[in-house]
């Protein structure tokens, strides 16, 4: 009988608290479980490059962690410090969104592996620069001259969502079977390709580690994080969670994530 647990989390506003942290009873409860033998995730919308910083300031780059990048699109060993499944779009899937998200006056970026890029020196660009430290490219011919194959497309919209609403239902038809296009937060609208999900990503690295999918937990905040929570044997909705996730979820915790929300699933599903 296979008694490995693995364990996977939404970084912003599920692991880490609002200022981007990781409490002290959060990162003890991590490393508890990795001394026991269990395997942790980091399961995120993130871009990889943005991700690798993390694992390594949260001490998350040891055997038996991994993380999975790009809402799915990347899977990636982070004791081994190399990726081992990825799935990306197409340059002229990419060029079509930028082109129509101009149309609804919205901002759209991508990403190298080493840089984001994109086409103009807008506020939503250094709104995320801010938020994730990422080194960018500004390309007045993006996505035109694109030399690899991007993970995702980024389109950010206001609070009211109302030109990103209006984008995503003019998207609806043509992205049926190639595109995956979804909110991970109230600003930020994620453009992957089709099948691409932070669940099918559950499903892919169970499969690779040989762990069954009785043994998985996840826990997270945003509807990018819904397929986690539905594909995971367990899914646990923080308690700050939109009620979106917390509707589909297995568990909501008592405490939020600025209250070691990710410490008290520890103990009470894997410890």
């Amino acid at each position: 009988m296979n008694h490995t647990k693995i364990l996977f989390l939404d970084l912003d506003d599920t692991l880490l608290n609002s200022r981007k942290e990781i409490t002290p009873k959060n990162a003890a409860a991590i490393e508890t479980a990795l001394k026991n033998g269990h395997r942790i995730v980091i399961n995120s919308g993130r871009p990889l490059m943005a991700i690798t910083a993390q694992i390594d300031a949260l001490n998350l780059n040891k055997k038996g962690c991994y993380a999975i990048a790009y809402n799915g699109g990347v899977i990636y060993d982070s004791f081994a410090k190399q990726v081992i499944c990825q799935r990306t779009l197409s340059i002229p899937d990419v060029q079509h969104i930028f082109a129509e998200a101009e149309k609804y006056g919205l901002y759209c970026q991508t990403y190298s592996s080493t840089h984001l890029i994109t086409n103009q020196d807008a506020p939503e660009l250094h709104a995320y620069i801010s938020r994730f430290h990422l080194p960018y490219l500004i390309d007045p011919h993006c996505p035109g001259n694109l030399t690899e194959e991007p993970v995702k497309a980024l389109v950010i919209g206001d609070e009211s969502r109302e030109k990103s609403l209006a984008y995503r239902a003019h998207m609806e038809e043509w992205s049926k079977g190639r595109i995956s296009i979804f909110y991970s937060n109230q600003l930020y609208l994620e453009h992957v390709a089709t099948g691409v999900s932070k669940g099918a990503a559950i499903e892919w690295l169970c499969g690779h580690l040989n762990i069954p999918l009785e043994c998985t937990i996840a826990a997270g905040d945003a509807e990018n994080d819904i397929p986690m929570l539905t594909t995971a044997h367990i899914g646990a909705a923080v308690a700050n969670a939109a009620e979106s996730v917390k509707s589909v979820a297995d568990y909501v915790t008592e405490h939020d994530c600025n209250h070691d929300a990710v410490a008290e699933i520890i103990e009470k599903f894997i410890l």
